[in-house]
């Protein structure tokens, strides 16, 4: 949210007005500055197309550990799974890679400019197994009752209303399918959003919980991160 603040020549202006002007020019200005501080409060920051460099840093393979996330979630050859805030596409990758041809891979986001991206990188790296999907904040258009599995990475404390996509996201797994929350501890360390931004694992605990879902384990093996599983 950005600060308010008078310039010289604003100033001036204000002063040859009238005092009802300025009562009520002020008076706009402070709910103007109410709301606007009340929508930031209310919605999740949406992450930048032009900053997905700092999502491909040399050493997230190292932290992020993806295959043992993957394992944690039971993905396999011919898995279908989808990657929910796929970004530029970094997880979506090594997803294609472990399901395989035989598997099917929905990349979903809700920015036009990531789906292109990934379409682009899906390209350049060969990989036929890739379905992008242009979703919404509140409903990612997945298939119903399809998904092996479904990871939110780094994504879910800029969810505006996240029973109600959980909620959708219940309805496309599978009986036995799972949705792996991965977002990053309250702590402070390590790389992540500023700390006001995070949220902590209670709050999503109970999101899910209230959309439906039943915790099934929480994971420890993640340096700066915690990984929740849910199943129906």
């Amino acid at each position: 949210m950005k600060r308010m603040m008078f310039v010289p020549g604003l100033l001036a202006a204000l002063l040859v007005m009238t005092a009802n002007d300025l009562t009520v020019t002020v008076a706009a200005q402070s709910g103007s500055a109410s709301q606007s501080a009340q929508s930031n409060k209310r919605h999740g920051r949406i992450f930048a197309p032009q900053e997905l460099g700092v999502l491909e840093g040399p050493d997230r393979e190292a932290w992020q550990k993806p295959s043992q996330i993957m394992d944690a979630l039971n993905i396999a050859d011919g898995s279908v799974v989808a990657d929910l805030g796929a970004g530029g596409g970094w997880f979506t990758v090594r997803l294609a890679r472990r399901v395989g041809p035989q598997g099917i891979v929905y990349a979903e986001d809700i920015q036009k400019q990531m789906i292109e991206s990934i379409e682009r990188r899906m390209q350049r790296e060969g990989l036929r197994n890739v379905k992008t999907v242009l979703g919404t904040p509140t409903d990612a258009r997945l298939p119903a009752n399809t998904l092996d599995a479904i990871l939110i990475v780094d994504v879910f404390h800029e969810v505006e209303e996240p029973v109600l996509l959980l909620e959708k996201l219940k309805d496309a797994l599978k009986a036995t399918g799972r949705l792996g929350i991965v977002d990053f501890k309250r702590d402070g360390w390590g790389p992540g959003p500023p700390l006001e931004e995070r949220l902590d694992e209670a709050t999503v605990i109970a999101n899910a919980q209230a959309a439906g879902l039943r915790l099934l384990s929480q994971e420890r093996f993640l340096a700066y991160q915690y990984l929740l599983i849910f199943g129906k």
